[in-house]
């Protein structure tokens, strides 16, 4: 193909004078690569620095714990056979420390496990990535011809892991949280959505105690009447995460037009800013959706979350052997409780609360009665005082509570007698939380999906805020669980229910 050329000297002559160019109009187009200012290099290095430190004491952390799990593993074993010697078995954890350990560190950076705190998973990762270990370690074993007369080692050392590991990083999180909640360190963030989504948002986190300082917020809508500051409309998103020093961004509206989000983001990212969006509830379902082939157009089914098969195999196992357990250990303390309700008020021990389970079918949820006797015939006389919103009725100082009952509604006590109705098979040790009938009549239709699986002891409200949340957002906890149930994630929610329950956040 010819081109034609235009004379130098003719160009010259017809180019016409640009204006002076706004160094601000270039922003879009500015080398996020360029040299920057020594201030921001230098506050670029102690981020680094920051990152590695975190990365090096992580890693002293997991590394410390791998071994210490597994001398722990071979004392408790050779302490059962009569033959301890603590230095024979040092020697022999050193002989199989270095592998387990080079294997845990490419696993759990896999995993994201020594990412920054904001992104870095918690304890379901944990388990998953040392299950993931002793799968290398023993295939790494069978392959090299090793011989073993019993397999303890292996399932001994993920036990102790699993304790050492999720025990010392859960300490390691609060230590570094402490010193950064002294330093005074939280970060930035903006809110950017629609009036009723903004103002849900920013309550979450501040019922959350996260480290997170909403400094203001940009509405779609006309400015709503929130208590938060409004820094101005989405176009001028750029110069207000730069002049509020903003280090995050969230999106708050799961209806938030698709172009103005990526014009966000892109402005967002050009400045070293973090985005992050909140979860509508058809992100949270399509977590398991599953593609339909054969259609005109692109189909996802969205299949109801039942138990069946493997699954329910698997949790109904996990149910019975864990109620069995707890039981047993804790029948001593039950048998306390159910004395002090005895003799410090009159009436029954256990309450029986009729309650819908699964499919809505009612059944007797057992609890250590923590009311006078004539609880339920005065609740409609305190309807007026409900701090709760949505279905739920929560009064923080009930006068119905007795004083027994108010120290067991503080520390969840009450719902102890409920081990006997997992073993019934009418609740699960975790689950989506039966509601009493008062409360299920109020429900929206969207809200009973939660009823498809059997009820829980306790679930993601006890150990996410509990009464403090909003009745929606804990509606979609519920889905939440219910997408993406997993053994792992079930042990979690058992594990930071006690801390939950220690703290008693949300609880009343």
């Amino acid at each position: 193909m010819e081109s034609t050329r235009v004379p130098v000297t003719a160009e010259r002559r017809t180019k016409p004078v640009q204006p002076p160019v706004d160094p601000a109009d270039l922003l879009s187009d500015r080398d996020v690569r360029r040299k920057r200012p020594p201030l921001l290099s230098f506050l670029l290095r102690m981020d680094t620095l920051r990152s590695a430190a975190r990365v090096v004491s992580l890693l002293a952390v997991d590394l410390f714990a791998v071994f210490t799990a597994i001398f722990t593993a071979l004392a408790l074993k050779d302490a059962v056979l009569g033959d301890f010697n603590a230095s024979a078995i040092a020697d022999q954890t050193r002989e199989i420390v270095a592998f387990v350990s080079l294997v845990t560190v490419l696993l759990f950076a896999r995993g994201d496990l020594y990412a920054r705190r904001s992104v870095r998973p918690g304890l379901t990762r944990i388990v998953a990535s040392l299950f993931q270990v002793t799968l290398v370690a023993l295939g790494f074993a069978i392959v090299n011809g090793e011989d073993f007369s019993s397999y303890y080692i292996f399932y001994g050392s993920l036990a102790f892991a699993v304790l050492f590991v999720g025990g010392l990083r859960f300490g390691y999180d609060m230590a570094t949280g402490l010193i950064l909640k002294a330093a005074g360190y939280r970060r930035r963030a903006l809110l950017v959505g629609t009036g009723e989504h903004i103002e849900a948002v920013a309550h979450a986190i501040a019922g959350s105690q996260s480290p997170i300082n909403v400094v203001g917020f940009i509405s779609l809508t006309p400015r709503p009447d929130n208590g938060l500051r409004s820094l101005g409309k989405l176009p001028d998103v750029g110069k207000v995460v730069e002049e509020h020093r903003v280090d995050e961004v969230i999106i708050a509206d799961p209806a938030f037009p698709q172009q103005e989000a990526v014009e966000l983001v892109d402005a967002c990212h050009q400045r070293g800013v973090r985005v992050h969006v909140a979860p509508s509830t058809m992100e949270i379902l399509m977590h398991r959706a599953e593609f339909v082939a054969g259609q005109s157009v692109p189909l996802f089914e969205l299949k109801p979350p039942v138990f069946e098969g493997v699954d329910y195999f698997m949790k109904r196992t996990f149910d019975i052997v864990g109620a069995t357990i707890l039981l047993a250990v804790l029948s001593p303390v039950l048998l306390a409780l159910a004395a002090a309700i005895k003799l410090s008020s009159r009436g029954p021990m256990v309450y029986r609360s009729v309650r819908p389970g699964i499919g809505g079918a009612p059944f007797a949820c057992l609890k250590f009665r923590t009311m006078h006797r004539d609880a339920d015939q005065v609740q409609a006389d305190l309807e007026s005082l409900n701090e709760a919103s949505g279905a739920i009725f929560k009064i923080k100082h009930d006068p119905r509570l007795t004083k027994i009952g108010r120290i067991l509604r503080h520390y969840s006590l009450d719902e102890l007698p409920q081990l006997i109705n997992v073993l019934r098979g009418e609740m699960s040790l975790v689950g989506p939380r039966p509601l009493p009938l008062r409360d299920y009549e109020r429900l929206e239709s969207w809200h009973k999906k939660r009823y498809l699986v059997l009820p829980g002891i306790t679930g993601l409200w006890q150990v996410s805020g509990r009464s403090d949340l909003d009745f929606d957002d804990l509606v979609r906890l519920d889905f939440l669980y219910l997408e993406r149930w997993s053994p792992f994630l079930d042990l979690t929610i058992l594990i930071k229910t006690i801390p939950a329950v220690i703290m008693r956040k949300g609880a009343y």
